[in-house]
């Protein structure tokens, strides 16, 4: 797989590889949405995991163009279709309840009041921050995106999985797994994975803890399986 970026833009990261293999992908039957897709590296992984159409959706003009040209080197326009719009406004051209699963890599910083911290390349600040869309924005879109019964999977800061919760619960997405990632042994949590089901009842499950990096720097053995090995189960 060959997978178009630039640094002048934003590049993909870990976060987005842990969420195309931690979503509980449909494997043969039913619709995939990526929300925030950037260069479409979420729907591109997941389509080697899974035969479904994938839709994904970006706002920005140079990412849609570079998921777009992504696809296409990819060979893969009859699986994968991107479209350009507003995640807020996504069910009004995409349609409401039509997915199976619906999968967001989101800004990760709210907006505060001095904004002078902001990435001064607009295409940056937009990928991380909230500025053109909220955490809560995101999951009501979600929500309204996804069919009853359907799942919704989320990577984010931990500092942020109580909001999270809070706002899923809000929007009828029950919180049903959950695993926390590590960037080392010995270190607080950097990342959460978060899956819920439209109208599901409380019950979550939290999986064994995702450690990044070995004390010697390296990948641990399930990352490196991730990146480099034939390890297709789900996270």
């Amino acid at each position: 797989m060959k997978i178009i970026q630039s640094k002048e833009v934003f590049c993909f990261s870990i976060d987005s590889v842990l969420l195309a293999r931690f979503a509980s992908v449909p494997r043969t039957r039913g619709r995939i949405l990526d929300l925030c897709t950037g260069s479409g590296v979420v729907p591109l992984l997941m389509s080697v995991r899974s035969r479904c159409p994938i839709d994904a959706v970006e706002i920005q003009d140079r990412l849609y163009d570079m998921a777009v040209r992504n696809v296409t080197l990819n060979g893969l326009e009859e699986r994968i279709t991107v479209h350009q719009g507003d995640v807020k406004e996504a069910v009004q051209f995409l349609g409401y309840g039509r997915y199976d699963m619906v999968t967001c890599n989101p800004p990760y910083m709210p907006v505060t009041g001095d904004a002078s911290f902001l990435n001064k390349r607009d295409h940056v600040a937009i990928a991380r921050h909230e500025i053109m869309l909220t955490l809560e924005e995101m999951i009501a879109a979600s929500s309204r995106l996804v069919r009853p019964g359907g799942k919704v999977a989320y990577v984010h800061r931990s500092g942020r999985l109580a909001e999270i919760m809070d706002q899923m619960r809000k929007y009828d997405l029950e919180p049903k797994r959950l695993r926390i990632v590590y960037p080392k042994p010995g270190a607080e949590a950097n990342m959460v994975l978060i899956e819920g089901i439209r109208g599901a009842k409380p019950d979550l499950k939290v999986l064994p803890p995702l450690i990044v990096y070995r004390e010697d720097g390296q990948y641990c053995e399930e990352i490196h399986d991730i990146y480099y090995g034939s390890k297709t189960e789900e996270l």
